[in-house]
């Protein structure tokens, strides 16, 4: 299954489309940190990450993790080994905190840019994610949770996101 990406406001999965926000400054194929852009190209997606004390799932074919207090994401390019990877919050290391008060990765999905051969200062943290408000992003791209949870029906493991 393709998740497309068909302008900056929709996402289609199957015959479904779903009015979404992707970074505030575009599309890039020259991805750096901090830019505001979302990257392009035709990308796995990784597990989904949840927050159990307001998520109840529906039957999907993702392997789910519960988000805990103490995870995040290394953004992080002075730990090149960390970064852009799932980590257990340390002060030290900068990083995307997953157990947040807002709601906004109540449900997360991250999008595997950079990420096999990870370089630092690429780009990190690029999730598909929620929102309310459909205000652009830092370089994610973010649907509402009813529209997050009707796609959590139609996708899989194997399935791809494509932004262009």
């Amino acid at each position: 299954m393709i998740i497309l990406l068909k302008n900056k406001h929709t996402l289609k999965v199957d015959e479904f489309n779903f009015k979404c926000s992707i970074g505030k400054n575009g599309v890039t194929t020259r991805k750096i940190e901090g830019d505001k852009k979302t990257p392009s190209g035709i990308f796995k997606i990784e597990h989904l990450y949840y927050r159990e004390d307001r998520i109840t799932l529906p039957k999907i074919d993702l392997k789910c993790i519960k988000i805990r207090r103490k995870m995040g994401w290394c953004d992080d390019q002075n730990y090149p080994k960390k970064y852009n990877k799932l980590i257990n919050i340390n002060d030290e290391i900068s990083h995307e905190t997953l157990f947040r008060k807002d709601h906004k990765y109540d449900l997360l999905i991250p999008i595997k840019y950079n990420y096999k051969k990870r370089i630092p200062g690429r780009g990190s943290c690029i999730f598909i994610h929620l929102t309310k408000d459909y205000e652009p992003t830092a370089g994610c791209v973010v649907l509402s949770k009813k529209d997050f949870l009707i796609m959590l029906r139609l996708i899989n493991k194997n399935s791809q996101i494509k932004i262009f």
